[in-house]
This record gives structure tokens, sequence and C-alpha cells, in this order.
């Protein structure tokens, strides 16, 4: 296999495989924020047993992530050296302010909020919790801002030719605030909160169906479903504005998530389809004139398509792209149908009642995590060529003294510890949900007498 290729392949894996925690950190620490707000507000023990029961599942969360987001900073310097070159003055930039705000702010009160519990008052672990679940976020901040420079580069200038070109930041500011890093990373901070909630709605749910936990598992289910119907209906916003950007920065990359291949014509938009990148025709279910329209509020307005690039500076795999796009605006829609109706019966009375649609939350935990990958997926294969868009193509950007052979037997070894290190990650929190939010002391029963 070409080695670019496989190089590609590896870094696809590593990150993707890496992007299955941090979500799940950010978004349990929001969940365990509320809840332990409820108990600073209430003084209800089970709010403090939910906040116990959810931090063990978050440092699992926390620990695995930190571990396998390091090796990709190997990566960049073994099998992307050109790129890792051109990109370094932004990207140190970028991680210098990540370690200053992000890591530091989390380093300052992870002790005080995995071991503070009996040491110090329930405000100031309050604060603690408050502080780590803002470290994460934080620390999405930068990663994001990072790599929405490679999508729509701002302040900075060129220095050297050929090989030995680098990009140098000339205004921090701009770098950071660049043409789509705000809109993307509010729309990363939605998903990340959806993967957590999910969670926490996904084992109530199963609670609630087995019979176990009860109580305690209504009051969880009830906070984490308020946050959910949030998230997931301002999400269909921050996903149109990040639409929009895109429409104006990388219109090849919207042309290609949408199958629009004419130079400019009006543009349908499709509910699914499949693309023929040979006869450029899209075959599915779509709303003529509907991309049109949501662009431009007109139905006839042209959209730039593929064929108005070059065939070297559009998205190789447009398929691919659009199958990734539209599984997430899926995923997206069905979540935000699955937690309106879900309120509604809430706000009926009847939640508890629908064993079948527990039945669903409890599968449910797996559809942001599709989406936050697909969603990736479809923004950086719809950036291709480019590495650095309209700057550096990828395969500009890659190590050329690294042969197949070690790309090859790195890949395989990455797929066996990471195999290892997911199975672990999957046997801790079986153990932690089947053990229950009580400890080993606490009986529910005599302590539910008591609340």
């Amino acid at each position: 296999m070409d080695t670019e290729i496989l190089a590609r392949i590896q870094f696809a894996f590593t990150i993707a495989f890496h992007y299955i925690y941090p979500p799940l950190s950010i978004g349990i620490g929001l969940v365990m924020v509320f809840f332990e707000g409820m108990y600073l507000k209430t003084r209800h023990k089970h709010y403090e047993v939910l906040t116990r029961f959810w931090l063990k599942l978050f440092a699992i969360t926390f620990g695995i992530g930190v571990a396998t987001g390091i090796i990709m900073e190997f990566e960049f310097g073994t099998n992307w050296s050109v790129y890792s070159r051109y990109v370094g003055d932004i990207f140190g930039s970028a991680l210098a302010a990540e370690g200053l705000f992000a890591f530091g702010l989390e380093s300052a009160f992870l002790g005080v909020l995995l071991f503070g519990w009996n040491r110090v008052s329930p405000k100031v672990h309050f604060i603690s919790t408050i502080g780590v679940f803002l470290g994460s976020m934080f620390s999405a901040v930068w990663i994001v801002v990072a790599n929405s420079w490679q999508q729509t580069p701002a302040g900075y200038h060129i220095v050297g030719e050929g090989f030995d070109a680098r990009a140098e930041v000339t205004d921090f500011w701009a770098m950071v605030f660049n043409p789509s890093s705000v809109d993307r990373i509010i729309h990363v901070w939605q998903g990340a909160f959806l993967a957590g909630v999910f969670l926490v709605l996904s084992v109530h749910a199963y609670y609630l169906v087995k019979g176990r936990y009860v109580e305690i598992s209504k009051k969880a289910f009830k906070v984490a479903l308020a946050i959910a119907t949030i998230v997931s209906l301002t999400q269909l916003i921050s996903g149109h504005s990040s639409a929009e950007g895109v429409t104006v920065n990388q219109p090849a990359k919207l042309a290609a998530m949408e199958g629009h291949y004419e130079k400019s014509a009006p543009a349908d938009l499709y509910l699914f389809g499949w693309v023929n990148d040979e006869t450029q025709q899209v075959t599915g279910v779509k709303l003529p004139g509907g991309l049109s329209f949501m662009v431009h509020q007109d139905f006839d307005e042209p959209i730039t398509g593929l064929n108005a690039f070059p065939e070297d500076e559009r998205p190789g795999q447009v398929n691919a792209v659009f199958q990734f796009y539209h599984i997430m605006i899926s995923i997206g829609m069905f979540l935000i149908g699955l937690t309106l109706y879900a309120s509604f019966l809430w706000w009926r009375g009847t939640l508890f009642d629908k064993k079948w649609l527990l039945k669903i939350f409890v599968f449910s935990v797996l559809l942001p995590q599709i989406a936050n990958q697909v969603g990736w997926f479809a923004a950086e294969m719809g950036r291709q060529p480019w590495i650095v868009y309209g700057h550096l193509k990828t395969s500009e950007g890659f190590s050329q003294e690294v042969s197949s052979n070690q790309i090859l037997f790195s890949l395989i070894l990455f797929l066996v510890v990471y195999s290892i290190l997911f199975l672990l990650f999957i046997y801790s929190m079986n153990k932690k949900i089947k053990h229950g939010p009580y400890s080993e002391a606490e009986n529910p029963d005599e302590f539910l007498k008591h609340v």
C-alpha cells in the first residue's frame, strides 16, 4: 500500500480512537457540575451519591484519554515532518496556550476533585469540579483552534520557500479567532456534552429497565434529559452556522457534502443518497434547491460546484464525505426528536412508564459518539487534498524518509495496544456501572429510608 495512504490511515485511527474519550470527559464533567450544584442547593444525598459515582467513571475516561492522546504528538514528528515544520509556530502557540490555560487549570483542581471529598468543604469541592470541567473545555478550545487554522488560516505570513517554508504567527488573536474557529469550538463542545450526557442517560435508563436504584436514577435521568434536550436543539443552530462558514471559506467541501458538481447552479439538499463520482450523479431523496435556500434563502440562487475547481484541488472521496456528513445530520435530528419526545412524556408524567423508550436510551449512548466521529471525518476528508487549506497539500506534508513497512508495523502495534486499552476501559466502566452508585458500605434500601 502507498506510504502516504498508510500514514493517513494510521493517524486517522489513532485520533479517532483518542476522540472517544475527551468528549465523554467533557460531557460527564458538565453533568457532575449539575449534580453537585443540586446537592449544594438541596442537600439531598441522592445528588451527592450521583456526583461520587460519576466521578469514578470520569476518572477512568480521563485517564484513558490522556494515555491515548500522547502518541499523536510523536506521529507529527515521524510521519509528517514537513507539515510539522510548516505549522510548528502556529501549533506551538496554540499548544502552549493549552498547557497554560487548560492543563494548568485541570492540574490545579484534579487532585481536590478526586481525593478531596472528606478533606475540603463542599463548596471548595464544587469549585474544583467546575475547575476541572472548565479545564477540559479550554483544552478542547486550543486543539480546535489549531485544527481550524488548518481549515481557514489567518494571522500569519509564510517564511522561506519549498520544503523550508513555514507559517509564522503575525497576529496571535487573529490566528485564534480565524474564520472557522468559533463555530467549530461551539459545535465540538456541544457534541462532547451530548456524548457524556447520553452515557448518563444510558446508564440510568439501564437501571430503570432493570428496576435497580429507581429513585436515584429518575433524578439523574431528568437532569441529564434536560441538558440533552437543550444541547441537541442548540447544536442545530451551531451546525447551520458552521455550514454557512464552510460556504464562504471552503466551497469545495460544501459541494462535496451535498454531491454538487455543476460549476454554478442551484443546489439540492439531500436527506440521503449515493454519489457516483464518475457520472457526477447523486441518487437519493432530495429537496430541489434546498441547499441554495439554506445558504441564500433563495431556491434558485447558484452554489459553486466541484467542477469549478481543478481536479487536484477538490476532495477525492466525494461519496465518503457525503455519507459521513449525512450520517451526522441524521443522528443529530434523531437525538432532537428523541429528547423532545421524552421531555414531553416527562411533562405529562408518563416518562418512566415507557420501558421501550428507556431501552432506546440504553443504546443511544452510541449515537453521539458516531456523530462526533463521522463529523470529523467529513470535515477532514472534505478539505482534502489540502492539509493546510489553499497552502500545503497533504502529499507535500508527508515525511519522505519513512517507509511503508515502518508505518504498517507501528499501525499493527497501535491496533493491539489500543484494543487492550479499549477492553480495559469497557471492563472498568462495566464493573463500576454494574456495582451501582452506592459504596460497599452502603445498603441502598436502608439508605433510602433516611433520605
